[in-house]
């Protein structure tokens, strides 16, 4: 698929070092050169990994992240002390070990139901970005996961109109697995960032990647997919054999 590039690595520690390094040389160089750096994190068990890493890694060589802006590509509907929360996964990995200020950790509020949710994070991004009407805030970096099925986010494949075609930012969603109340960016704020980096890691995503990548015609179009076609570019890093 045009403007999709795959690197692959032998491990998912290997994945997860390598991404670190790249993301922290985009850090410091926002750092050394005062620009911004506004990322939107994932959930799941590579993003664990990898937020793990890179806050080792960042404190060996002193690097500061007290200048990045923290927002969530997507979270469950669950309090911030659930083992579910994408927010409790990154605080513990990355956030409290780094001591990222709070001014700069922008939340999803999992804790309220996925449209007050999503409404909030909506008018924090845009505050924070400094977009309105129907502009679309540019995230410097979105990370996402990618499931068995080639969901990304909170963006599962057969998803209801209205979150597939939303204009919005940030948009309730229903999970097919518990906890199924969700809230996720969107399609078109994912297209609008600058960057998006996909850590497709763990067995059985084989089929759901290569079908990524490029469709098999006349099967449905994995969310992956979509992603990858209505960006210019796209970063795929990922330890799958085979693929």
């Amino acid at each position: 698929m045009t403007g999709c590039s795959l690197t692959r690595f032998p491990d998912d520690v290997a994945l997860a070092t390598s991404v670190a390094d790249l993301w922290l040389d985009q850090i410091g160089h926002a750092e050394r050169t005062g620009a911004a750096h506004r990322v939107a994190l994932a959930g799941g068990r590579i993003t664990r990994r990898f937020l793990a890493i890179a806050a080792d890694r960042a404190r060996a060589r002193g690097l500061s992240l007290d200048g990045v802006d923290f927002f969530w590509g997507d979270e469950r509907c669950v309090s911030t002390e659930d083992a579910e929360s994408n927010f409790r996964l990154a605080w513990e990995t990355l956030l409290e070990p780094a001591g990222v200020p709070e001014a700069r950790i922008h939340r999803v509020l999992g804790e309220l139901d996925p449209g007050a949710a999503a409404a909030l994070a909506e008018q924090e991004i845009r505050r924070v970005l400094g977009s309105f009407g129907d502009s679309m805030p540019v995230l410097d970096l979105v990370f996402l996961g990618m499931g068995e099925d080639g969901h990304v986010a909170s963006l599962f494949p057969g998803a209801a109109v209205e979150v597939t075609d939303s204009r919005c930012v940030y948009v309730g969603t229903t999970g097919p697995k518990p906890p199924p109340q969700r809230v996720s960016l969107t399609y078109r704020a994912i297209a609008a960032a600058r960057e998006v980096w996909v850590l497709a890691s763990g067995a059985g995503k084989q089929a759901a990647l290569e079908q990524s990548m490029s469709p098999v015609p006349g099967a449905e179009e994995t969310p992956l997919g979509r992603v990858l076609r209505e960006r210019s570019t796209t970063r795929i890093f990922t330890d799958i054999a085979g693929v």
